[in-house]
């Protein structure tokens, strides 16, 4: 498994161009920045076509604080969802045997084909 790939900030694209364009070696500049040539002569071709419309991307852009707050409390909601159909379920299998005029206790989730072929 290879590393996880680098996304670079608009600003530091623009920096890196500006500093080929002012005559720093693409290859010494690569090095510098720890990036392979190739990607700086894509940036500079991009950057050539029209400056305002050069690098849209903000990069790695971390999650905002109120989305995350947002899906934290919605995690919270569907847990208290979860517990309150798992106690639904277990009252509807306390009741079954009940209901069936049996008084045996509720199953233990083995299936009767599945004990009889543990009989053979």
């Amino acid at each position: 498994m290879g590393l996880p790939r680098r996304r670079f900030t608009r600003e530091f694209k623009i920096t890196a161009v500006r500093r080929l364009q002012q005559g720093e070696s693409v290859a010494v500049l690569a090095r510098a920045l720890e990036v392979n040539a190739s990607v700086l002569h894509r940036w500079r071709e991009e950057f050539g076509h029209g400056p305002g419309k050069a690098f849209p991307g903000s990069g790695r852009r971390r999650m905002e604080p109120d989305r995350v707050a947002q899906l934290e409390r919605k995690i919270g909601q569907q847990a208290l969802e979860i517990d309150f159909l798992k106690s639904c379920l277990q009252s509807i299998e306390e009741q079954r045997p009940l209901q069936a005029g049996e008084s045996k206790p509720p199953s233990t989730g083995k299936s009767k084909g599945s004990e009889r072929e543990g009989s053979r």
